[in-house]
């Protein structure tokens, strides 16, 4: 593999990364937050014109053509930036459709999914624990109760774990309720889902070895979700370091705060690696694909936690304000730590895949 990116790929981060600038600065996203939102159209439009919903979906669809890597490499991006809304989920659920043997669902949601036009989410609950997954196919029609399931509001079309480790795809409508539930990201909002009778089209029946890619897919772009928080988290330590005076001098020149934003760097930079790598081995499908996603998701997930931490600490009191946009990421690191699973769940998955 690579171990740097090409000129395509950091092309697109720059594109992705000038377009937050405009559709998503840093005040309006605190408001969008602020007002209890956590879905916001114009900024949607914007990336979704981009191509990021078909990054990695074909041509034919209206996508681009690329891999995991490209798209990783974009919900890096966005993780930077701290976008509501369920961006990552909507690139998966297009990613899991493609990889279906249902062509009349390809065929009617996959071109949407890429244009943006259809806003689609996955449900998998809290953790990835296909034996939990309570909800049942039956004749076409789908009943049960998903919880934590991301955007579920602000979506048309969900992508749903059912009983045993299928999944089955729901567009939003008569026989699907959506209830809010707490959640500590106010970027992207929580809810349970419950379907009662709702049409639902299974793609993958439980057992299916494409389920399990799926979840490899999904904890690689978390992964690449963290990394982007946690550099987000050390860039605005190092800027307020530079621009902050105590006794008249910037505090950045103080040993103390020198070496905890070293550490912070050490603990960012390896942790490109391994996301890289995990997806890389996705698209190659490499034989330690699947324990290279889990070692990625355990390892960046609690990086970024750290950092965020670590940066809070290093903006003293202001680091600990509602008003300073820094909640915002802290936030975002607990999500991400827990989303599909704790670290040490995946810990413990790549020990086993790892035959130890």
């Amino acid at each position: 593999m690579r171990f740097h990116p090409t000129e395509e790929q950091l092309a697109i981060q720059d594109a992705l990364k000038g377009t937050l600038e405009d559709a998503m600065p840093r005040e309006r996203l605190e408001k969008i937050v602020n007002d209890g939102g956590d879905f916001d159209r114009e900024s949607w439009n914007a990336l979704m014109a981009l191509g990021l919903g078909g990054l990695a979906l074909p041509e034919s669809v209206g996508g681009a053509g690329l891999g995991l890597v490209d798209l990783a490499m974009g919900i890096e991006v966005l993780g930077q930036g701290g976008v509501v809304g369920p961006v990552l989920q909507h690139c998966l659920a297009g990613l899991a459709l493609n990889l279906a043997d249902d062509a009349d669902a390809r065929e009617a949601w996959l071109g949407k999914i890429a244009s943006g036009e259809t806003v689609a989410t996955v449900a998998f609950g809290g953790n990835w624990l296909p034996d939990s997954w309570a909800v049942t196919v039956a004749g076409g029609k789908a009943s049960g109760v998903i919880g934590f399931v991301p955007g579920a509001e602000a979506a048309d079309l969900i992508l749903v774990g059912t009983q045993g480790g299928g999944l089955a795809l729901i567009e939003k409508g008569a026989g699907v309720v959506v209830e809010a539930v707490q959640s500590a990201d106010r970027t992207r909002r929580l809810s349970a889902v419950t379907f009662d009778g709702a049409p639902a089209s299974v793609l993958f029946e439980p057992g299916d070895a494409r389920v399990a890619r799926i979840f490899d897919a999904a904890l690689v772009l978390a992964s690449a979700d963290a990394l982007g928080g946690a550099q987000y988290c050390l860039d605005l330590s190092v800027a307020y370091a530079k621009e902050r005076e105590q006794f008249g001098v910037a505090i950045g020149r103080f040993q103390a705060l020198k070496h905890q934003l070293a550490q912070m760097a050490l603990e960012v930079e390896p942790a490109r690696a391994l996301m890289w790598y995990a997806a890389y081995a996705w698209d190659s499908q490499q034989d330690d694909a699947a324990r290279a996603a889990a070692m990625a998701k355990a390892h960046i997930a609690d990086r970024y936690v750290s950092v965020a931490r670590a940066a809070v600490a290093a903006h003293g009191g202001i680091g600990y304000t509602w008003e300073y946009s820094l909640n915002t990421w802290f936030r975002r690191s607990l999500f991400d730590r827990a989303y599909l699973g704790s670290p040490t769940v995946h810990r413990a998955r790549a020990a086993d895949l790892a035959g130890w």
